[in-house]
């Protein structure tokens, strides 16, 4: 038998990181900007918890753990995807909160493509299927990667028209050896032969409802544009239109009958200014340019990224903050923050402090385990750890 080449020490190392308890994907950025490298992050770990107040170390993934994680990942026939690399997807990484690292089955080089995310209600009428199956055929026809995440309805009426006409992508909440539901099994192993299925989570995670907004950044993060089929108000797909706004990016609504609960989400969009949607053509006429071909040249989808002077991965460089002021930041970030998520921005403005201090400080207490960062750069305080 043919033995797998082993993976690099810098992936284990990256892959323990965002594998630790209290580790997110901006405290992971943090991280790197502040130590350097994931082998540097991974030493300091302990004295910046015990500094932040948790009680005890976090529990960090041993060398051995990360080395089979990779070598299971390969026997699916996958392999990590690395923030900063050559083959991460390039749309993806503007996000603040991008993954450092995703898991991917199948092409990784659709990711870089043309993209357009279709979600909607799993509870689907007919009707939204067959628009959701024409919209997803006729855009794929287009030379589009259709996006969507898997579920019942919609999502898979999308990734099973665009599969009739082109190449689609699955982003699923859980890890990729459990697909879900269990009865797109098969489906998620059409969309892999010709497209790609990734995945933020470790494999053997079964997903869970507080995975389902960190999996919509994706599929809003990796598409020009989301269109919303069918949802009802405080639906997921509305979560997913949020975050595919608050990044920049186009958002798009099909209308539906005002008597029926499924479509007012979708009306919704419509009426705060979302494009209203009924074929390929009104999609396709209002896409932004895709940055490989045209740079980052056309709003409103690339503008806060074409003012950055940083690359995507970089951040702000947290060692320019004292320590003494990092502490003083704990207690006001501490003292500002509660249940309810609260933008970082929100945060920087009211705290009398500078921004490297702050931010360093929302690293410590994420370690500590005092906060959770969420989607969409907020944050908000959990219980005692």
């Amino acid at each position: 038998m043919r033995r797998r080449p082993a993976a690099p020490e810098d992936l284990l190392d990256a892959l323990r990181l965002i594998r630790t308890d209290g580790v997110g994907p901006q405290g992971f950025r943090r991280l790197l900007a502040r130590f350097g490298s994931a082998a540097a992050a991974l030493d300091a770990l302990p004295r910046l918890a015990r500094e932040a107040g948790r009680p005890s170390p976090p529990a960090i993934p041993d060398a051995a753990a990360a080395a089979r994680e990779c070598d299971q990942l390969a026997r699916l026939g996958g392999r990590f995807l690395r923030l900063g690399a050559q083959d991460y997807p390039p749309l993806l990484a503007l996000l603040e909160d991008a993954p450092p690292l995703l898991a991917c089955l199948g092409d990784p080089a659709v990711l870089a493509f043309r993209a357009v995310a279709l979600v909607g209600g799993r509870n689907a009428s007919a009707n939204g299927i067959v628009v959701a199956e024409t919209l997803a055929a006729d855009l794929a026809a287009a030379g589009i990667i259709v996006v969507s995440g898997l579920a019942r309805g919609i999502d898979a009426a999308a990734h099973g028209g665009a599969l009739g006409a082109g190449r689609t992508v699955a982003v699923v909440a859980g890890g990729l050896d459990h697909p879900y539901p269990a009865e797109h099994t098969a489906l998620q192993a059409r969309i892999a032969e010709t497209g790609a299925v990734v995945a933020e989570m470790p494999l053997g995670t079964q997903p869970q409802a507080r995975h389902f907004p960190r999996r919509n950044r994706i599929i809003a993060g990796l598409a020009l544009g989301v269109v919303v089929i069918e949802a009802a108000l405080r639906s997921g797909s509305l979560i997913t239109a949020q975050l595919a706004q608050d990044a920049g990016r186009e958002v798009f609504a099909v209308p539906g009958s005002p008597l029926d609960p499924r479509s007012r989400g979708a009306n919704d969009l419509i009426r705060q200014g979302a494009t209203l949607t009924e074929t390929a053509a009104d999609v396709i006429d209002n896409l932004p340019d895709h940055p490989a071909r045209q740079g980052l040249a056309r709003a409103p989808l690339f503008a806060r990224a074409a003012a950055r002077e940083a690359p995507p991965q970089a951040a702000p460089e947290p060692d320019d903050a004292p320590p003494e002021a990092v502490v003083e930041a704990r207690a006001q970030v501490a003292a500002l923050l509660g249940p309810a998520p609260t933008a970082v921005d929100d945060l920087l403005r009211r705290c009398q402090l500078s921004a490297p201090a702050v931010l360093a400080a929302l690293l410590e207490l994420e370690l500590a385990g005092r906060i959770e960062t969420l989607p969409g750069q907020r944050v908000a305080l959990l219980g005692s750890p």
